[in-house]
Formats: structure tokens, C-alpha cells, sequence
């Protein structure tokens, strides 16, 4: 992957898991740990089945808008933009994907409530 093809990707919950990586984007991602601030995690129920098997839970982290206190640790991936689309589709309707700065610099792109 060169600068203009990728995509910086963070994740806080189950893109992080190598079976859910392997089912969205047929391969394991290489990521470094980072924050995003201002955010907090709560939780919402799942009911896709294909989501539910690729990640062995109906239940998932969601990120709402927090305070300035708040924090959320995760791992920023770098990703193509074809495989940002797989993110897309395997993100169920109660997520949106949104750009955030991440705590150690620079910007990337992470899913929240929608």
C-alpha cells in the first residue's frame, strides 16, 4: 500500500478480533494502539446474523460524544479504501462512520452512533 491508497481506520471493538478481520477483509490488519478523546464507549444489541457469527456477540461498543475527560483506547489500522468499504458493509445501521483526531496525531476514520 502506498500514502495515496490507504486509509487510516481506528478501532475500539470488533474490528480488533483476527476472525472478524479474516471474514471482512480476508486477512489479519497491522495496527499501533491510540486514543481518541472527547468520546466514550456504551454498548448496543446486534441482530445481523452475518455480524453476529463473524464476531461471536449481538452485543457491541458504540462510541457517543463524551467529555473532554473521556477516552477511548483502540488501534488504528491502515487499511485500502476497498477495504474501508468492507468496514462500511459489515458496520450495521446503528453506526456511522466519522473522521476523529486521534490522540496521538492526525486524524482517522472510526465508526459511532448514528
Amino acid at each position: 500500500m502506498t500514502a495515496d491508497t490507504t486509509e487510516r481506520l481506528f478501532s475500539y471493538g470488533t474490528l480488533q478480533q483476527p476472525q472478524v478481520q479474516l471474514s471482512t477483509f480476508g486477512r489479519r490488519l497491522e495496527g499501533r494502539p491510540d486514543a481518541l478523546t472527547g468520546w466514550r464507549l456504551e454498548w448496543v444489541r446486534i441482530t445481523d446474523p452475518a455480524v453476529i457469527a463473524a464476531s461471536g456477540s449481538d452485543r457491541h461498543p458504540i462510541l457517543v460524544a463524551g467529555g473532554p475527560d473521556d477516552a477511548v483506547e483502540g488501534t488504528v489500522f491502515l487499511i485500502t479504501p476497498a477495504e474501508l468499504a468492507a468496514a462500511d458493509d459489515y458496520e450495521v445501521d446503528d453506526y456511522r462512520r466519522v473522521e476523529a483526531q486521534l490522540r496521538a496525531g492526525g486524524t482517522a476514520w472510526v465508526y459511532v452512533k448514528a
